[in-house]
């Protein structure tokens, strides 16, 4: 089928298992859990997302016929010649909602190591290498083993209890609430303050922090 995305792009993984390693980042257009429109947020089961996933018209977006078409603009963006293994990363929206096996086998031909965020909602197709589950408000996740759970924290409706089931490599919370370094107001310091209580009160988990907007990368 047709693969639409937002946006593709170069740059470090920012949290999780995974971060300061270098990505291309394939954002697909779409989401299950919010229609991406401010009208809607506060009656999706998904409020706090900051990303845009509207449309194919961010840097590299587009409309994609073939996955053999996708997997070869997501490897232009690869520094070329470099020996070491180039790794994506599927992210959204959400794009379980697109992912498929042919795409799955394109990435692998071309040598990719592939990775997914998802809000594991829907399930997936065989052959990711590294899944990331986020589990978002009330959503039901149907996944029950990932390599890493990404938890965004607090949220009232998924605490960390909610997921002891899950099977996972590497457990993390993420604090809720955005923070610039340059000005902490007090409900970023208590976001952050819970989530490493909790870690230290529960050492399964592990406190991920968003590199990529303390440093102000893409």
């Amino acid at each position: 089928g047709m693969y639409q995305v937002k946006e593709m792009f170069y740059s470090l993984q920012g949290e999780g298992a995974q971060t300061g390693r270098p990505a291309i980042f394939v954002r697909f257009v779409g989401c299950n859990l919010w229609t991406g429109k401010e009208s809607h947020r506060a009656t999706a089961v998904c409020q706090f997302c900051d990303t845009d996933f509207l449309g194919t018209d961010g840097v590299n977006g587009g409309k994609f016929k073939t996955a053999e078409a996708l997997a070869a603009a997501v490897l232009s963006l690869w520094p070329q010649g470099n020996a070491e293994k180039p790794y994506v990363i599927c992210t959204g929206g959400e794009p379980a909602l697109q992912i498929d096996a042919p795409l799955i086998t394109a990435f692998h031909n071309n040598h990719f190591e592939i990775a997914i965020e998802t809000n594991g909602t829907l399930p997936l197709p065989a052959g990711i290498d590294w899944i990331c589950v986020s589990p978002k408000g009330k959503s039901v996740v149907v996944l029950t083993g990932c390599d890493e759970l990404k938890l965004v924290y607090p949220q009232t409706e998924a605490m960390p209890e909610k997921f002891a089931h899950i099977v996972a490599k590497y457990r993390y919370l993420s604090p809720k609430n955005p923070y610039d370094t340059s000005s902490i107001i007090a409900t970023d310091i208590s976001s952050t303050q819970l989530a490493i209580a909790y870690c230290l009160a529960n050492p399964q988990w592990r406190l991920t922090l968003q590199t990529h907007k303390i440093i102000h990368i893409a």
